[in-house]
Formats: structure tokens, C-alpha cells, sequence
């Protein structure tokens, strides 16, 4: 009933473990990897469990990982999940897929609670940027030029969803955390990488 897709951009240190979790579950009629032009072995983990996968030869940004993941899915529902997650369990998913598979909301998005200040609080101030949500697939289908917009398809998606006036319910995941850019390239690159990912989202806040 659920496709899940897992965009992947240079995370073989990250994403084993929540491989581990999510093909344990019986929730998901695809698991659908994307590595978005990793050159650091994320392709060698991947290939050790059963998902389906979509490499790309060059980066293109998560909004096209996405992307190409939903023209694969066979499923109505879709959830996105990021590769980096630390701490994550069955339950977290489930708390996630009960608000649009059960009672019909437009889109669960899942805030981190509990795990560690810095990534709490940054959600807390911008729910929009989670990575972790369910929607109906006809939300992703209809969203304009999702391909192109990189690291602001978490805004992006949001913004559209409440255009639209469907309804949303936030999830709290409690005990759960991802690696910051910072952990995973130093300060120097991590930081570089923030303010892509922060340009990202600024052209797709103009842009709409």
C-alpha cells in the first residue's frame, strides 16, 4: 500500500542503519533507493538489501531524487525518508503512516522530539523542512517543477500542500535525530553545504 522512497547523496556511513529498520517492515510494497550521484560507496551498501534502486551518474538534487523515485512508485501513498536518521524505529513510521493511510490527511510531516537540541530546535523554528513525511501521491505528482528544486522540496512540498488548503498534520517523532552536514564534512564543507541547501530553498521561496 506504501512506497517508500529514500533519497541518498553520499551517506554510506548513515544509511545501513535505517535500511535495517524499514526492510524489516511488512508496511511497504516498494522500498525505493535513489543515489543521487554518491561517490563514496553509498551504492555498495545499498546493494545489500532488497530495495529497488535508481543510481544516477551525476548529483541533481533531492528534489529530482524524489521525483524519480514517485514515477517508479505503484503505490497511492508515498512516504520520504531521509538516509541520515539516527534512532529511528518501526514506530516512528507507523505514527507517521496513520494520519494519511487511516484518516485521510494530505500529508503527515514528522518533527524530530527528544533527540538532540540543535536538529529539535531547527524544526521546531521550520517544521517545513523535515524530511520525514507520507503523503498521497497525487500530492507529489501535482507539484510544479519538484525536479528542479534541490534541497527546498521539503518547502516546496509544504508550501503547496496549504496553498491548496488540504490538511496536514505534524507527527512528533520522539527520540529521533539525523547527522548534521557539519558531522559529516567538517565545519568548513558543512557549513558550505548549509548555505547551498539555505539558496536552494531561498530560490524556491521566490520562485513561488
Amino acid at each position: 500500500m506504501i512506497t517508500l522512497i529514500i533519497p541518498a547523496y553520499n551517506e554510506a556511513d548513515n544509511i545501513e542503519p535505517v535500511l535495517d529498520v524499514v526492510t524489516q517492515m511488512p508496511d511497504f510494497q516498494q522500498i525505493i533507493v535513489v543515489d543521487d550521484g554518491s561517490v563514496d560507496g553509498t551504492y555498495d551498501k545499498i546493494i545489500k538489501y532488497p530495495v529497488e534502486i535508481i543510481r544516477f551518474d551525476l548529483n541533481r538534487g533531492k528534489g529530482a531524487a524524489i521525483w524519480a523515485g514517485v514515477q517508479s512508485a505503484r503505490s497511492p501513498f508515498v512516504m520520504l525518508l531521509d538516509a541520515d536518521l539516527i534512532g529511528l524505529k518501526a514506530t516512528h513510521l507507523h505514527s507517521l503512516i496513520r494520519p494519511v493511510v487511516e484518516d485521510g490527511a494530505a500529508m503527515a510531516l514528522g518533527l524530530f522530539g527528544a533527540g538532540r537540541f540543535a536538529t529539535d530546535w531547527a524544526q521546531r523554528v521550520a517544521p517545513h523542512l523535515s524530511g520525514q513525511r507520507v503523503l498521497r501521491r497525487e500530492v507529489l505528482e501535482s507539484l510544479p517543477l519538484i525536479e528542479t528544486t534541490r534541497y527546498g522540496v521539503e518547502v516546496a512540498l509544504t508550501r503547496h500542500v496549504r496553498q491548496q488548503g488540504w490538511p496536514v498534520v505534524e507527527v512528533p517523532l520522539f527520540d529521533l535525530t539525523h547527522r548534521m552536514k557539519e558531522e559529516k564534512l567538517g565545519y568548513v564543507s558543512g557549513f558550505a553545504a548549509r548555505l547551498r541547501m539555505y539558496w536552494d530553498i531561498l530560490r524556491v521561496l521566490v520562485r513561488s
